[in-house]
């Protein structure tokens, strides 16, 4: 058992908990600092989320905060990608530096845009609320919801990470009716499948090391729950800017 892994697993979790910002954002930074390769942190990263946001489904589903139909609409469009990007990535064959190479500026990227995502969300979502057009109550753009999966589907599959920050502000934009604790609670609902599927994939190309999944698992797990219950005790106006910061240096670091 390496410490070190249990105390990220611990750190990343009562962050997740505190916050709502998504745990990839921070853990694959995190992997890559402690040695791991890009392809492995992002594939075990992936099976974490996903365990990770099995427990918040329960919860959101039990208080009836989650919308199936946008969870579903988003899924025909992310798994598919999902499923087409992993067997893209095993059809061209790259060699390890070459991969990892990829995975790296993929990462960085994704990490720059929610980084904005989570820094300017109040912005952002004033800006929609003016811009876009007044829909009834009910409406769903079903179209826009299997493309807007299909976009998260291969960014969260090269990169593990982005189904939190870029699939709030993505769905809202679609669906701006939708009362916040149904869209935090369908957001989480689409990212399980979506990080198991991607898991599952990168786990069957090698991309994955379940000791530290585990190792991860012992303090995220705790760390989420404690993380959860001291919302209100933290000046959360301070703390995500600072990790949005922090996430847009690595990025831009990864990328250069």
């Amino acid at each position: 058992m390496e410490l070190g892994y249990v105390i990220a697993g611990l750190t990343v979790g009562f962050v997740v908990g505190l916050t709502g910002v998504g745990g990839g954002s921070l853990m694959t930074p995190i992997l890559l600092w402690f040695g791991i390769n890009p392809a492995t942190a992002v594939g075990t990263d992936l099976l974490y989320a996903c365990i990770t946001k099995m427990g918040g489904v329960a919860v959101h589903h039990k208080h009836k905060q989650i919308d199936w139909r946008i969870t579903g609409y988003l899924a025909a469009g992310s798994i598919p990608a999902s499923l087409l990007t992993l067997v893209a990535l095993h059809f061209m064959k790259l060699d390890t530096q070459a991969a990892n190479s990829l995975i790296k500026v993929m990462l960085g990227f994704a990490l720059m845009l929610t980084a904005l995502a989570i820094l300017f969300k109040p912005l952002i979502l004033r800006l929609l609320t003016r811009l876009l057009p007044k829909r009834p109550e009910g409406y769903v753009p079903a179209k826009a919801t299997v493309v807007t999966g299909v976009v998260l589907g291969v960014i969260v599959t090269l990169s593990s990470i982005g189904a939190g920050a870029l699939g709030t502000l993505a769905i809202f934009a679609l669906y701006p009716l939708l009362p916040t604790a149904r869209l935090v609670g369908t957001e989480i609902a689409h990212a399980v499948p979506l990080t198991l599927v991607a898991g599952i994939g990168h786990a069957s190309m090698g991309n994955m090391d379940y000791g530290l999944l585990s190792q991860l698992l012992v303090g995220s797990l705790p760390g989420i729950w404690l993380g959860s219950h001291m919302t209100r005790r933290v000046a959360e106006q301070w703390l995500r800017p600072a990790l949005a910061i922090m996430m847009a240096l690595i990025g831009a670091k990864l990328v250069m």
